[in-house]
């Protein structure tokens, strides 16, 4: 299986609605590796590794996020796989 790395960038109402949990949760259903983290300047920041259609999915999903959020954008960056195994939470950046 080839591991593919993307950075999701997500804009909008994302901290303080449980996204990350969400986001953590979501990314497990289809089988990524990675993190998630929030971002001083209010936005939240994933580490999305895994198959490509399987990030496309949590890419989609992202716009969702739970109930609380407003998603906004969703920026899709370049990425290097940084060899984490399963998704976590990661400290505020």
């Amino acid at each position: 299986m080839e591991r593919e790395a993307v950075r999701l960038v997500i804009e909008g109402k994302v901290q303080g609605v449980g996204y990350r949990w969400w986001a953590v949760g979501e990314a497990m259903r289809q089988g990524l590796n990675g993190w998630v983290r929030n971002r001083a300047d209010g936005t939240v920041e994933a580490l999305a590794i895994g198959p490509q259609d399987a990030i496309a999915r949590f890419e989609r999903a992202c716009w969702r996020g739970p109930g609380g959020a407003r998603v906004i954008a969703v920026t899709r960056l370049e990425a290097e796989d940084d060899a984490s195994q399963g998704f976590s939470q990661r400290p505020t950046l």
